[in-house]
């Protein structure tokens, strides 16, 4: 697909996060697991502009997922956001009204890392957290094949955008992604 060397996921669970392995043999959607897809990447092409322009996939296609901390009263909770590469989540309106918080900033580096098990730059909502809510916008849901995450950088998975929907913890959102200028 585009310039992905594309695979069933259950032939290449090496280029998968451990949690997303784990995910990935327990699944229970409705989409036959064998509808996601992996393709190894040079690692060092990981991030979505530098991955779009090399392997021709489109940003519309691609989908970010970004870890937000929301706080109020000393207590953080974490959110995973998922939205097309042609928009960027509203992160202090609709996401920081959405879990109730006073604040809300993206997610260090390192704790989402620790808390995730997957590599930064290859985050996916596929093996997050079971207490983490999965925001959803709806153009992501609503994408034929998105490109998203393993866990690891050397690595892109490509699903339905109604996989991302029906994740558990998924909510899709109207007005997460607000488009980039």
């Amino acid at each position: 697909m585009w310039g992905l060397d594309t695979r069933p996921v259950t032939e290449r669970s090496d280029l998968l996060a451990a949690p997303v392995a784990y995910a990935v043999q327990h699944w229970k959607q409705d989409t036959p697991v064998d509808d996601l897809l992996v393709a190894e990447i040079d690692p060092e092409l990981a991030d979505t502009a530098a991955c779009c322009a090399a392997y021709d996939v489109p940003m519309a296609a691609s989908a970010n997922c970004v870890v937000v901390a929301a706080k109020r009263a000393g207590q953080v909770r974490m959110a995973a956001c998922v939205v097309l590469a042609t928009t960027r989540a509203d992160v202090n309106g609709v996401v920081r009204r959405r879990l109730g918080a006073r604040k809300a900033s993206f997610a260090r580096q390192e704790e989402v890392v620790e808390a995730t098990g997957m590599e930064y730059g290859g985050i996916t909502p596929i093996g997050l957290p079971a207490d983490w809510p999965i925001l959803v916008d709806p153009a992501a849901a609503g994408c034929p094949h998105a490109v998203i995450g393993s866990g690891l950088r050397s690595a892109k998975l490509v699903v339905p955008g109604t996989v991302l929907a029906g994740l558990p913890g998924a909510e899709v959102i109207e007005g997460l992604g607000v488009p980039v200028a």
